[in-house]
């Protein structure tokens, strides 16, 4: 899905909206307002100017007040469980003052490689702060999840042999089980996701034998994790994934008397990325989980189980810009914008045909009596924040606002044409910005053919 229409995208939203419900609006960065709903960017034109005139575009930029907004948020939501935790999906935002943050607000880390573990070290996650979920694992990344005494999440029913050679003696006390229940997920007739396509987790049974597998190594406590719909508003995802674990939890303690610590719901609670799709509502979402919890596991003598998510886009998407300049504006079978970002810089739209709400900012009232593709500068012809829309009229040195790039914005960034990754700038919430990570020079980009006898500039 590389260059999909937008209305294509709208008609998938709609199709959904029969599981909408509205969000709260105390953690939300933006208005909606009637017919003509729109976002709101959280910081203005002459904010954009102030921070330019030192940091040139494009640049991503971070806000600190509505991050930790959404933190206390979601933590309210699953209050009612005395073990919750967040494991913020570090593959999301990697940047060490983003993993800072969250963690004075009570989130852990979830890692899946050696170099997120670093990031989760360098802020002083370690240990039980740090939740290790890995597929086709390298020693390298097993053996320092396992020297960090982080949960290590087994992806595989080979795993235990893998982990057990690494911790020899030493085995850790807790470890967790990815599961994969095949067939697909549905909410209703409307199919989320197919689990049996994904290449991760075990079956039950594979599950069961690694855990009695586990216990004659000296294992006395054990997690279940999976992940089976990816970025969806539907209230009731995360209940029915958890009523799915929590009886299977059920099912692995009378068949192997482990003791389970806790239940993994993993990610998936999306965002809206359209300013007219209702947003999800976690304090609806935290008591239906509730709700599964008192049904399922209380009556069956399990209710000291805690609650751990790993969210990324929920916590951090909406609370990201990219902020870019118009350089260059053509006219030919359509009307195109020119920016000095470009799929590099973002991905989504080029590789799923994603929707990015975009702002011009000083023109938020302006109408919208313009129609135009928002392109970047790579030799792709995917290369396009947006297709046909309806924008206020723009010109040369406007700067734009692309809403929600919080996650997965900076982080799937590439140097496709020599194109080079921008900065990260975090908004503090005293209305101060910092810089929290220099864009890359060309020194950066040519760095790795320092074992070549070639020379290259440094700029």
């Amino acid at each position: 899905m590389l260059c999909c229409r937008e209305d294509s995208a709208l008609f998938l939203c709609r199709l959904c909206a029969g599981f909408f419900i509205l969000g709260r609006p105390e953690a939300r960065p933006y208005r909606k307002e009637g017919r003509n709903m729109k976002k709101t960017p959280f910081l203005t034109l002459e904010k954009a100017q102030e921070i330019i005139r030192e940091i040139p575009t494009p640049f991503h930029i971070y806000d600190e007040a509505g991050i930790r907004a959404n933190a206390r948020a979601l933590k309210a939501a699953f209050a009612w469980n005395p073990g919750y935790r967040e494991y913020f999906a570090v593959k999301a935002t990697p940047n060490p003052y983003i993993l800072q943050i969250l963690k004075e607000e009570g989130c852990g880390c979830d890692c899946a490689t050696y170099a997120e573990l670093l990031l989760a070290e360098a802020v002083g996650c370690t240990g039980h702060d740090v939740m290790f979920s890995s597929n086709v694992t390298p020693v390298q990344d097993m053996r320092k999840a396992w020297e960090m005494g982080a949960y290590i999440n087994l992806d595989d029913a080979t795993f235990v042999d893998f982990l057990a050679k690494i911790a020899g003696d030493k085995m850790p006390e807790t470890v967790c089980l990815r599961y994969n229940p095949g067939g697909s997920f549905s909410l209703g007739n409307t199919i989320m996701d197919m689990p049996r396509d994904a290449k991760y987790g075990m079956t039950e049974d594979q599950m069961a034998g690694a855990i009695n597998r586990l216990m004659k190594l000296g294992v006395k406590h054990f997690g279940i994790h999976a992940f089976l719909a990816s970025n969806t508003t539907a209230n009731d995802y995360y209940p029915e994934l958890a009523s799915q674990l929590f009886r299977l939890a059920v099912r692995l303690r009378n068949a192997t008397g482990c003791h389970f610590s806790f239940v993994n719901l993993s990610g998936g609670v999306g965002v809206d990325y359209r300013p007219e799709q209702p947003a999800s509502d976690i304090a609806l979402i935290g008591e239906g989980v509730h709700m599964k919890y008192d049904e399922i596991l209380a009556p069956a003598g399990m209710n000291d189980i805690a609650i751990f998510t790993e969210l990324g886009r929920f916590m951090l998407a909406p609370y990201g810009h990219l902020i870019s300049t118009v350089l260059h504006q053509k006219h030919i079978y359509r009307e195109y914008v020119g920016l000095d970002a470009c799929a590099a810089n973002l991905m989504r739209p080029a590789m799923y045909g994603a929707y990015h709400h975009i702002t011009v900012l000083g023109k938020e009232d302006a109408p919208l009596d313009h129609v135009y593709d928002v392109i970047g500068g790579l030799c792709e012809n995917n290369d396009k924040f947006a297709i046909e829309r309806s924008l206020p009229e723009i010109e040369i040195g406007d700067i734009l606002c692309i809403h929600d790039t919080g996650a997965h914005g900076f982080s799937m960034g590439y140097n496709y044409n020599g194109k080079l990754r921008s900065a990260e700038v975090l908004l503090r919430a005293d209305g101060s910005f910092q810089l929290i990570r220099r864009a890359e020079t060309v020194k950066d980009y040519f760095a790795t053919f320092d074992c070549t006898e070639f020379k290259f500039p440094e700029e």
